[in-house]
């Protein structure tokens, strides 16, 4: 209840001006699609930032993980807020250790590409092998791309190639790309490692 109070109080604060347009608060299913897209950050410059402090209510006091993943963006940017990397950064793992496959992915891409932490190509595997494991596609890629270029453990080749290998595409140029990635990771692995692995189904 006092959570709800909070959180009321925090949206009764925002101001509004006839020089724009009200804007509500992004559902569940919107903000996924936008951070499966890539089009969060420039929907709340869209926005003009009318709703940061409601985005920052449902982060930090309703814990919500897809709002902790566009919070902690925010302020890694800097985006309609002063950035603060290490704030930000905390928020993507509290989302990744309440189970939000799109923050490991993010925590995973920021070890991989040296970007606000220390480069880490192992431990980006650590982060996206979970949801690797749980079927989410960009997991699954970026783990099959970090397993081809030989960081990981062996032992867990194939099951990588066996999730993406028996994964549904929706384009063309995705498929294509996991097309791209398993030849190269199948290189590293024996032939009839590769054979097991195309399975619909494997007994380890």
């Amino acid at each position: 209840m006092l959570r709800m109070v909070v959180v009321s109080l925090m949206l009764l604060s925002i101001p509004v001006t006839a020089e724009t347009r009200a804007v509500d608060i992004y559902s569940q299913a919107q903000l996924l699609h936008m951070i499966r897209n890539h089009t969060y950050l420039q929907r709340i410059k869209a926005d003009k930032c009318q709703i940061v402090q409601d985005i920052e209510a449902h982060a930090d006091v309703l814990k919500e993980p897809v709002y902790q993943y566009l919070w902690g963006e925010m302020l890694n940017y800097g985006v309609c807020v002063k950035a603060d990397p290490a704030h930000g950064m905390q928020l993507l793992r509290n989302a990744a250790e309440q189970g939000s496959a799109e923050a490991m992915v993010r925590i995973a891409q920021y070890y991989s590409e040296g970007k606000f932490l220390i480069q880490d190509k192992q431990r980006a595997v650590q982060y996206v092998y979970s949801a690797a494991a749980n079927g989410d596609l960009p997991a699954q890629m970026m783990l099959v791309e970090l397993f081809g270029e030989g960081y990981g453990s062996p032992r867990d080749y194939l099951m990588a190639y066996h999730w993406l290998y028996n994964q549904t595409f929706n384009d063309s140029a995705t498929q294509k790309r996991a097309s791209e990635l398993l030849a190269k990771l199948a290189t590293k692995m024996p032939a009839s490692q590769v054979e097991q692995a195309r399975k619909t189904t494997i007994h380890r």
